[in-house]
């Protein structure tokens, strides 16, 4: 009996810690990422702007803008300043375009895809990995690895405890 309960206890931290990961996830495509494509697929300089204009406020509204998402050592593509600092000129190349050339309009609204857009096998937002948790990523790698390890061994503690029920059943029988 208290093999099930310290399993369940187990299954429990290890289904919380994802479930609160995976709602930071769909929290943050939500206010960033979700709005980031749409400005990438806008067709009129005003939808972008508007779309991007979202972002930014989230961005500064939550202390987004500056600092590495990384934990050992720093990497140009977890650099949110530039990433931020980018959209941030990308949002003033939208309003300061006071152009009615069509041709200068598209290629404005080009530009900004290729900003925002990774493009490859799969098409994909730019955003520094592990945004969605900053600026507690070490905290929420640590209680993810644990999280991990606790499944696997709330599973390791009920797997041969049903194998020897099983065997004791066919034993009776």
């Amino acid at each position: 009996m208290k093999k099930y309960l310290i399993s369940a206890v187990l299954l429990l931290f290890s289904l919380g810690v994802f479930g609160v990961r995976i709602a930071k996830g769909v929290t943050f495509k939500q206010n960033v990422s979700g709005y980031l494509k749409r400005a990438a697929d806008a067709n009129t300089i005003d939808m972008a702007n508007a779309e991007l204009t979202k972002v930014i406020n989230y961005l500064e509204a939550n202390n987004l803008t500056s600092g590495y998402t990384s934990v050992m050592w720093e990497t140009p593509d977890e650099d949110i300043g530039f990433w931020y600092q980018n959209l941030k000129a990308s949002q003033q190349e939208l309003e300061t375009l006071n152009s009615d050339s069509a041709l200068e309009r598209t290629n404005v609204l080009m530009k900004l895809r290729e900003t925002l857009l990774d493009t490859g096998e799969k098409t994909k937002v730019t955003i520094p990995k592990g945004l969605s948790v900053y600026p507690d990523n070490l905290l929420w790698g640590v209680l993810t690895l644990s999280a991990f390890i606790a499944m696997m061994a709330s599973f390791i503690v009920l797997i041969p405890n049903e194998e020897k029920n099983n065997a004791e059943k066919v034993a009776g029988e």
